[in-house]
This record gives structure tokens, C-alpha cells and sequence, in this order.
């Protein structure tokens, strides 16, 4: 019982921080491993938690999809759906050992982007000339990711569009919601009819991220966003410290 509380306000805060500035999913892995999940189902039973309110998100978004300059919008919706299909299936096949060893450094990998990758593609933006083709590619790769992991999938997908488009915020944070729940329902099925799923714990999240997304969303705005993502990127570098502690202290 007491590792199901303890699953239920790791996704009650995940669920706040997803909706004020990502990053959410760097509490509840480490959480569900805590209360005794293996990393490998862990990783698939946040997945599958945290779909509900992706696609939430994506449907407030709605209005504001539109199509990159050179690729169709369907056209990177399918992209991510296949990258996302790829990225479940290697998940699947991929030993429980060896996803202990790489748990740790996908955690961190993640916190970078989400802390760094932003910044790090409006630098590159003004110094890098594309191809055309570049966009599909790089979402493709990025669909194998998010199915695969998913960690600050979403801020990879803006930092890589900042480079390779001129498309604004608005309009790459609707296409970056849409298609990042595209990547995690696909892969979810795929989880699910694979066994991976730990049922109880991830009833609890999703209930906890339901309740912290819903009241993030209406008392978040009194926040401001550049204070919350630097106490967001604080407490999951925490964390990810922890994990490397526990992992190899």
C-alpha cells in the first residue's frame, strides 16, 4: 500500500510538472523503480500512465496544428507513429539487464535535452544550412526515441524543429503534443500486449497525473514558466543523482 501512495504523488507531481513545463516523467520512472518495478517496466508503465493526458493536451492543442514548410503534418504524424512502433519493439527485446545499465544514462541523457535543448537549437539554427530531407529523418529518429524511452522527447522535438524549420512556438508546441501522444499511445499498445504493464502501479499514477495535471492547469499560470523550469530541471537533476547513486553507490 505504501508503494502505491508513494507511485500516486510521484504522479500527482509529475502529472503539475508536465503541465506547467514537462519533465514530469523523470519523477515517475524513478518512482515506480523505488516501489520495487523493473526499470525495463517501468519505463512501459509511465508510458502507458502518462498517455491519458497527452491526449488531453494534444486535443486542447487542436486548432493550432499546421504543416512544416516542407513536410505535410500527416506526413510527420506517421513518421511518429512508426518511429514510435520501432522504438516499443526494441524495448521489448531488450534484456532487463542491459536496460539497468542504460537506465541511468537515458535519465540523464534526458535531463540535458530538457535543460540544454532549447538553447542549444536556436544556436544551431543560425549556423547550420538544411536539406529538405532532413525534418523527416530527424522526426523519424525522434519517434524511435520517444517509443523506445521518451524522455524530454517533447523538448527534443522543439529544439530539433527550431534548427530545421522557421516554424514559431505556437505552432511547433501544438504539433510537439499531438505528436509526441501519437508516439506514446502506439508504443502503449504495444507495452500492453507485450506484458509489461504493472497494472496496480500504473492505475495509481495515472490517477495521481491526472489530479496534478487538472490542478497544475488551472494554478500553474500563476507560476512563471522560467522560475518553474529552473526548480523542475533542480529536482530532476536530484533525482537523476539518486538514481546514479543507487545504481552504482
Amino acid at each position: 500500500m505504501q508503494d502505491l501512495v508513494l507511485i500516486a504523488g510521484a504522479g500527482l507531481l509529475g502529472g503539475a510538472m508536465n503541465a506547467i513545463a514537462g519533465g514530469g516523467s523523470f519523477v515517475t520512472l524513478p518512482a515506480l523503480v523505488a516501489a520495487g518495478v523493473p526499470s525495463l517496466n517501468a519505463n512501459a508503465t509511465s508510458t502507458v500512465a502518462l498517455v491519458p493526458s497527452a491526449l488531453a493536451t494534444a486535443f486542447a492543442y487542436r486548432k493550432d496544428f499546421q504543416n512544416f514548410e516542407s513536410v505535410k503534418f500527416s506526413t510527420m504524424a506517421a513518421l511518429s507513429v512508426v518511429g514510435g512502433v520501432l522504438g516499443a519493439l526494441l524495448l521489448i527485446s531488450t534484456p532487463q539487464r542491459v536496460f539497468d545499465d542504460i537506465f541511468p544514462f537515458l535519465l540523464l541523457f534526458g535531463v540535458l535535452v530538457f535543460a540544454f535543448g532549447r538553447k542549444l537549437g536556436d544556436f544551431l539554427h543560425t549556423r547550420i544550412s538544411v536539406h529538405p530531407a532532413a525534418l523527416p529523418v530527424a522526426q523519424f529518429v525522434l519517434g524511435i526515441y520517444g517509443g523506445y524511452f521518451g524522455g524530454a522527447v517533447g523538448v527534443m522535438m522543439l529544439a530539433v524543429w527550431s534548427v530545421l524549420t522557421r516554424a514559431s512556438i505556437n505552432m511547433m508546441q501544438a504539433s510537439r503534443n499531438l505528436l509526441n501522444a501519437a508516439m506514446n499511445a502506439t508504443a502503449s499498445l504495444f507495452f500492453i500486449f507485450g506484458g509489461l504493464i504493472y497494472w496496480r502501479q500504473m492505475a495509481a499514477l495515472l490517477i495521481g497525473a491526472a489530479i496534478g495535471g487538472y490542478v497544475a492547469g488551472h494554478y500553474g499560470r500563476r507560476l512563471e514558466p522560467a522560475k518553474a523550469r529552473l526548480a523542475i530541471i533542480g529536482l530532476n537533476s536530484v533525482i537523476v543523482a539518486l538514481v546514479f547513486w543507487r545504481q552504482y553507490g
